[in-house]
């Protein structure tokens, strides 16, 4: 069942969001060369504390940590550590922000000094097509069109779309419906209705589309060992179109 919010409820996820735009913008001056997730981890489990909120997937399933931080071919739910980023490294930072009860979720990818030009455009991308999909997410529209703008303009730049992780519904929970796949035919899937919230989250690789997962249970890299990002928003469903929750404001 898909649970839509209310004026109000969208308020405060959108205070949370605000919050969580606010951590994003005060990493950007963070990661470079020498930098550890773990000193990432720490910095962001110590700035939501003192802002008065906490790091929802922290106890999540069982997670330990505030951040999920992602390097290089790791696709998702990387676990921070302490070994020092390196210059031409790709982190991607993904955390839950509950803020009086009210959740936002945002993804971003960074790179760690001077990257290549393949994996420059790779972000540039990734971080496009997010905001291509974004415009899709309006009232009348289905959840299949906003797999299929992030879909089309991906592969047509020579990148693969991940397909075993998705975006969601979210509300007073992390995980709710809808699914929200970054693939897909348009007009197909659950119609878009004001009152949805939910995170697009594309998640590209430079080569294949597979995924593989680690021992710990957790952490998905890709199969060729190629690098991969993800950008994502917490997205809100209003009469005059979408409403993005963590933008910030670039």
């Amino acid at each position: 069942m898909i649970v839509l919010k209310s004026t109000r409820e969208i308020e405060g996820m959108k205070k949370a969001g605000e919050l969580l735009a606010s951590v994003h913008k005060e990493l950007r001056k963070l990661i470079k060369p020498g930098v550890t997730t773990w000193e990432i981890e720490e910095f962001v489990d110590a700035y939501l504390e003192k802002h008065g909120a906490t790091a929802e997937q922290k106890g999540y399933k069982g997670y330990k940590y505030a951040t999920c931080a992602s390097i290089n071919d790791e696709i998702c739910h990387g676990f921070p550590r302490k070994e020092p980023l390196r210059e031409g490294d790709i982190v991607t930072i993904d955390m839950v922000v509950n803020l009086n009860g009210s959740l936002a979720d945002s993804a971003w990818t960074y790179p760690v000094g001077e990257v290549s030009e393949q994996v420059a455009k790779l972000l540039e991308v990734t971080k496009t097509s997010l905001y291509l999909a974004i415009e899709q997410a309006k009232v009348g529209n289905r959840i299949g069109d906003i797999g299929h703008a992030i879909q089309t303009y991906v592969e047509s730049e020579g990148f693969s779309v991940v397909r075993d992780f998705i975006g969601h519904g979210i509300g007073s929970s992390i995980h709710e419906k809808p699914d929200v796949p970054h693939y897909g035919l348009p007009g197909k899937g659950p119609r878009i209705k004001e009152g949805m919230v939910f995170t697009i989250e594309p998640m590209v690789n430079i080569g294949a589309y597979q995924m593989k997962m680690d021992s710990n249970g957790w952490t998905a890299r890709t199969v060729d060992s190629k690098y991969s990002a993800q950008y994502e928003h917490t997205i809100a469903i209003t009469k005059e179109g979408p409403l993005i929750l963590t933008e910030q404001d670039e």
